[in-house]
């Protein structure tokens, strides 16, 4: 693998929070790789939303696929700009593991279920909470809880980290991944790749889902001049192409758009800054960018999608009673632990002292997070009697 000297460099990787032999065959991030692949959290993501619901259809995106498709969009960048594709890929694959069940409304209703009045238990971050899948939650080795990650895969995962929670996390971790929250530091450019990826797959996925469901038209397109001008350009060399093959040709050109604007100006940028290594990333402003012109394109993209997919009734009716699962079930666990599987019961169970209800919700809010939506429904129905989703019942 030729790195170039900026990158993340696995023999000069900052080391793991329990010091372990290197692997004879693996790098350490590749190490990475295949613990986050193996863990129960990544399994788990096959059955939590993105924007639909898994019963809602078989094709539309989940968790899982799309923490591949960032992963692919990544490690092809990451190829070209010679940077660690290893780390590219674990930071992808890993950064949605600790959302919740029913995607971003889940995530609202914990984090509301953390911090309601009366209720000042440090609030719900899906950032956060995957590095504590990573560092605690995955229960898998002999020696220690988590899957003692390398620091570099550990702050690509924690994108973003209220300034409350980066001072806990330094009070943990002296120098550790939530000092960049408070110093202004950047992180890697293999985890600012990760943010953009991210970025990347989401909205075109979610063009693609939202034509699936019928809730957008291919019609729409043209009020989003970053789809409108590839689409016409498509249209013009294959007149009679059907739909479906027409929006796939779409977004393809529009997500090669995006990969090689990103490429040019992530170049520029470098260039421009001067790096020469990864600590002159980390003092450097973000370097991983799109053009001025591509961050416009991008932006009414987004809220096109916000205003035509997210805000339809459909969806919001969904991400209603999603939220209220959450809601209930947290308020249901947090009045009864027994009725929580018996480690995280345990746990509540065993708080005490002036933190002890703090000890107590993040219990519950670290059970509800893992569950995937089929299972946060089927638990709902068993405690309050309420069928409010028509998903399988099993976990």
């Amino acid at each position: 693998m030729n790195l170039a000297p900026y990158a993340a460099h696995p023999d000069r990787t900052r080391g793991r929070r329990v010091p372990e032999p290197p692997a004879p065959t693996r790098s350490a991030f590749q190490r990475d790789r295949d613990r986050i692949v193996h863990s129960s959290a990544f399994r788990r993501l096959v059955y939590k939303t993105q924007v639909f619901l898994n019963h809602e259809g078989d094709l539309f995106r989940t968790r899982l696929t799309h923490s591949l498709e960032v992963a692919q969009l990544g490690r092809s960048v990451a190829r070209t700009l010679a940077l660690n594709e290893d780390l590219v890929e674990a930071i992808a694959l890993a950064h949605d593991l600790g959302h919740t069940p029913f995607g971003h409304a889940g995530q609202d209703a914990l984090h509301a279920c953390m911090s309601g009045p009366g209720r000042d238990w440090g609030g719900f971050e899906h950032n956060l909470q995957s590095l504590r899948v990573v560092d605690e939650l995955e229960h898998r080795y002999p020696s220690w809880d988590g899957l003692n990650l390398c620091f570099e895969t550990r702050e690509g995962i924690l994108k973003h980290c209220s300034r409350r929670n980066a001072e806990r996390l330094e009070r943990e971790e002296p120098g550790g991944v939530g000092r960049r929250f408070l110093d202004g530091t950047q992180p890697s450019l293999e985890a600012q790749l990760c943010n953009l990826a991210d970025e990347i797959a989401y909205n075109a996925h979610d063009i693609d889902d939202g034509v699936r469901s019928g809730l957008i038209r291919l019609d729409d397109l043209a009020d989003v001049p970053l789809l409108a001008r590839f689409q016409a350009e498509v249209l013009a060399e294959y007149p009679a192409l059907d739909g479906r093959r027409q929006l796939y040709e779409t977004i393809r050109r529009m997500l090669s758009a995006q990969v090689y604007d990103l490429i040019d100006h992530t170049r520029a940028a470098i260039d421009a800054a001067r790096v020469v290594s990864i600590d002159d990333v980390r003092r450097a402003p973000p370097l991983v960018r799109f053009s001025a012109a591509m961050r416009e394109d991008t932006a009414v993209l987004k809220r096109f999608l916000l205003q035509r997919l997210y805000r339809h009734p459909r969806v919001v009716d969904t991400t209603d009673r999603a939220r209220r699962v959450v809601r209930e079930l947290f308020d249901a666990y947090l009045q009864d632990p027994a009725q929580m599987a018996p480690h995280f019961a345990e746990r509540a169970a065993r708080a005490y002292g002036p933190d002890a209800d703090a000890v107590r919700a993040r219990a519950v809010a670290d059970y509800i997070a893992g569950m995937t939506d089929r299972y946060a429904a089927r638990e709902h129905e068993r405690l309050t009697g309420e069928r409010l989703f028509a998903l399988a019942a099993t976990q």
